[in-house]
C-alpha cells in the first residue's frame, strides 16, 4: 500500500539527478536511499560498498542465481 509523504524539494531534485544515472524512477531512488540508510543504521560497522554488495547478492538469490562457494 502506497502512502503519500511530504519531502523537501531539495531532496526531490537530488533524487532526480541520481535516478537518471541509476536508471530508476525518482520514487525508486528515494526508496533505494532509504533502504541503504536503514541498513547502515542497523549495521553501523558496514561500509556503503559492503551494504550495496549484500543487497545485490540478495537480489541475485531472489532471481535464482546461485553457485556453490569453493574454499581455497
Amino acid at each position: 500500500m502506497a502512502t503519500a509523504v511530504r519531502i523537501s524539494e531539495k531532496l526531490v531534485n537530488e533524487a532526480k539527478k541520481f535516478s537518471r544515472v541509476d536508471h530508476r524512477s525518482v520514487t525508486g531512488q528515494i526508496e533505494h536511499w532509504a533502504k541503504i540508510g536503514k541498513c547502515a543504521e542497523d549495521n553501523p560497522d558496514l561500509t556503503y560498498s559492503l551494504i550495496k554488495e549484500i543487497l545485490i547478492g540478495l537480489q541475485e538469490l531472489e532471481q535464482g542465481e546461485r553457485s556453490e562457494y569453493k574454499f581455497g
